[in-house]
């Protein structure tokens, strides 16, 4: 009774104990027979307790590229991770950036790691320079990992380490002994980044990947010009519903002005806060889970309606 006590405490400590009253119910019902109520909590906390001691020694890794899922390619290098460090939980973010697209994988990643545990390495492969004299790089950027060729694709996460002042180190991915051997022209997603990241995961320092970096390729991020009446930015990026995320933040609309949006001829005045707030077909405009002004149709595709691409023109006029 004093281990169960004493598990029971390092369980609370860490979980929910709603949740192991929850699995003890559970525990009565896959059995089939009533059990008292101490005993199958008691199988819920061993339960519980083997799942923190896995969870602790948990690695995490994430996949992006834009490589699709037609070929098999992100498959290939899951296996060649799961080869060097089997225990590793491989998450992909997305294999749908388009073809060769440095600046909206930067974008993606951006918004998308910091949401990882402590720890995550992210394998980065969106690489029109594969097989040139482009470095492939490791890095330490706040409490996680990135790998992928150094191309700008770290961009967003490298400026806000050095904003919030974390610490930012960044390695030159030179080793043979981290690669597979032979390394190819065409797929250093597989030879260089794959093994690296998961030699890394199984506590290989950065420093024995190869020399130190300073000076990381970095991409010009566009940004909104200030106007007379307001702000001129563009269309950023366009999600899978057709929303357009602009240039323009949260933060360029602290005015109280009435606020209105021009786009492709058309103009929106003001802003809303939800999608409900407009009408089946309404183009309107939102702050969106980013923090930036985009541009929507309600339960339709603002990109089809407006004939929208990336980089169009968009501005802002305050009255």
């Amino acid at each position: 009774m004093r281990e169960l006590k004493k598990t029971l405490k390092v369980c609370s400590q860490r979980l929910n104990v709603k949740l192991l009253e929850e699995l003890a119910s559970f525990y009565r019902l896959i059995l089939y027979k009533p059990l008292r109520s101490d005993i199958s909590f008691y199988f819920a906390t061993i339960y519980l307790t083997e799942f923190v001691r896995i969870s602790n020694k948990m690695k995490f890794a994430t996949l992006l590229t834009d490589f699709t899922d037609a070929d098999g390619y992100p498959a290939v290098m899951k296996g060649v991770m799961l080869s060097i460090t089997p225990e590793v939980y491989i998450v992909d973010l997305t294999h749908s950036i388009p073809p060769q697209d440095v600046l909206q994988a930067a974008l993606l990643l951006g918004r998308s790691a910091p949401y990882f545990p402590i720890g995550t390495v992210h394998v980065c492969v969106v690489d029109p320079g594969v097989g040139t004299q482009r470095r492939g790089i490791i890095a330490q950027l706040g409490k996680q990992f990135f790998v992928g060729p150094d191309n700008g694709l770290m961009t967003l996460v490298y400026r806000k380490a050095l904003a919030t002042k974390e610490t930012g180190r960044i390695y030159s991915l030179e080793n043979p002994a981290y690669r597979l051997d032979p390394v190819s022209h065409s797929f250093h997603g597989r030879d260089v980044f794959a093994p690296a990241a998961a030699h890394f995961l199984n506590g290989t320092p950065l420093e024995n990947f190869g020399g130190e970096i300073t000076d990381p390729v970095l991409l010009h991020m566009p940004e909104p010009r200030k106007t007379e009446n307001g702000w001129e930015g563009a269309i950023l990026h366009i999600d899978a519903f057709g929303n357009l995320a602009t240039t323009i933040r949260a933060e360029h609309l602290a005015r109280k002005e009435k606020t209105h949006i021009i786009l492709a001829g058309q103009t929106i005045s003001g802003l809303l806060n939800t999608f409900g707030e407009g009408r089946q077909g309404d183009l309107v405009v939102i702050i969106d889970s980013d923090g930036y002004l985009s541009v929507c149709v309600v339960n339709g595709s603002a990109k089809q309606a407006l004939d929208a691409r990336v980089g169009d023109s968009v501005q802002v006029l305050f009255s």
